[in-house]
């Protein structure tokens, strides 16, 4: 690829994570995202052959960031691995906040069935990660650890869909989503005092 076909590719991706930011998910067309880049409603098939494949490297972005964000908070080796998943949680709960619609395109079945761009090894290790750190956490052996973080995701990842739609706040009054990251994780690994 020539840099000039890179910088095209890059500026098309760049551009479809700055509308997602801006406008959500349904605001990902093919022919809106070349408008903003600036060239033919062709241009992007150019590089990218499906409108699956331009939005999965843009779900790619999103996965990278979220990466480099709990890389960057929970990745403290000094700390337990319990409080590294509280770390974990709130990383997870904050970027589900500030960055809804790249949230939601991430989460797509479609775009992580269809391996497009391998969105999988981009996703994948967060899990392990997860996986790593409740395998360490768990206070009795012969759980699956691989399942308690599969529970755990979903837990956090209810929570985050749950408190963006103001239905959590409601539901239980509270405002904070700290005590639902500390129930979540007590109702996975047992109480802090195991």
């Amino acid at each position: 690829m020539h840099d000039q076909d890179a910088g095209l590719r890059e500026r098309l991706v760049q551009v479809g994570v700055d509308l997602v930011a801006q406008e959500g998910t349904q605001a990902l067309s093919l022919r809106e995202i070349a408008r903003r880049a600036g060239v033919s409603h062709g241009a992007p098939r150019r590089y990218f052959p499906t409108h699956l494949a331009l939005l999965s490297a843009i779900a790619g972005e999103g996965f990278a960031d979220l990466a480099r964000k709990i890389a960057e908070e929970a990745g403290d080796h000094r700390a337990g691995p319990r409080d590294r998943l509280m770390v974990l949680g709130r990383s997870y709960l904050d970027f589900a906040r500030n960055h809804r619609g790249m949230f939601e395109l991430m989460f797509r079945h479609d775009l992580l069935e269809s391996n497009q761009l391998g969105l999988r090894e981009t996703s994948l290790p967060l899990f392990r990660f997860l996986v790593d750190l409740v395998a360490r956490a768990l206070p009795e052996p012969g759980a699956e650890p691989a399942v308690v973080a599969g529970a755990l995701w979903a837990n956090l990842h209810g929570i985050a869909q749950l408190w963006g739609w103001g239905s959590l706040q409601l539901a239980t009054g509270v405002d904070d989503v700290e005590p639902l990251l500390r129930a979540a994780l007590a109702a996975h690994l047992g109480p802090v005092d195991r």
